[in-house]
């Protein structure tokens, strides 16, 4: 059965960046695990949108959470998906390439640099193993269910990798299976590109990129709330809808002190 198939509602989780007991919290209060996080969900439906890693203290236990849950609520007849951050891109290419440089006009970069800038945990890279790899590289970019087109980060990037959700998850799958670090690093690039929605054209490029994946919806993470609003995380109270009610961000901005938002859509 596909997960479009089942009844019960969606619900989407944003960047939980390795905390992982906010998350089981945050689960269990909207109904789908125990407060121990196991599956409690039945025939809901739960997707989590990437960046399970970085700046937190348990990236490997999040992985790990995620991948139980989505066989206990299989057998219960729900589901949990999850789709490719930037950040797994990101723990990935340090895992296969540390310092390696990469080809560029621009200075020396590496992996190894960018991880330990955006909060690379030395934790998550000593606990991962090739279970997880091959669980992360198979993982979808982009996917409509319901009429919502979810996405992890808020950028037109994706469309450099084809005209479908199929041809885009089938571009980036591909780059994964392989040691082209020129082509890993490109990947991880163009995932770190936000608020491609926001200001005066932003729902005129949400159209446009909807009109070519599918949904009436975008639903993201990556970009934080708090950015958006000119706020402080801790005042982050649900996720925010903007570009004329054609896109949700739902990243609570767990690891500055925001919420680990768990949203119905």
């Amino acid at each position: 059965m596909g997960d479009d198939e089942r009844d019960g509602s969606v619900f989407v989780v944003g960047d939980v960046h390795g905390h992982l007991s906010e998350l089981i919290t945050a689960l269990h209060s909207a109904g789908l695990t125990t407060p121990e996080g196991q599956w409690s969900g039945g025939r809901h439906r739960l997707w989590f949108l990437g960046d399970f890693v970085d700046r937190g203290p348990d990236g490997i236990g999040v992985i790990e959470l995620v991948m139980r849950l989505a066989d206990q609520a299989d057998r219960a007849g729900g589901f949990v998906g999850s789709l490719l951050g930037n950040h797994e891109v990101l723990l990935l290419g340090m895992h296969l390439f540390g310092d390696t440089p990469v080809p560029s006009d621009y200075g020396f970069r590496s992996f190894a640099r960018s991880w330990h800038l955006n909060g690379g945990q030395l934790n998550d890279q000593t606990r991962l193993t090739d279970r997880h790899v091959r669980w992360l590289t198979d993982r979808p970019v982009a996917v409509v269910v319901d009429d919502h087109l979810l996405l992890h980060s808020d950028t037109t990037a994706y469309l450099s990798w084809g005209d479908s959700v199929d041809e885009v998850n089938a571009a980036v799958r591909a780059i994964l299976h392989s040691r082209d670090l020129a082509d890993w690093w490109d990947c991880w690039h163009k995932m770190t590109t936000r608020f491609a929605f926001r200001g005066a054209t932003g729902a005129q490029t949400a159209d446009e990129i909807m009109g070519k994946f599918g949904g009436k919806r975008i639903v993201h993470g990556h970009s934080i709330i708090a950015d958006q609003l000119g706020i402080e995380p801790e005042q982050v109270d649900g996720p925010l809808s903007y570009a004329d009610g054609k896109v949700l961000a739902v990243d609570g901005g767990l690891f500055d002190g925001g919420p680990c938002l768990v949203v119905e859509l």
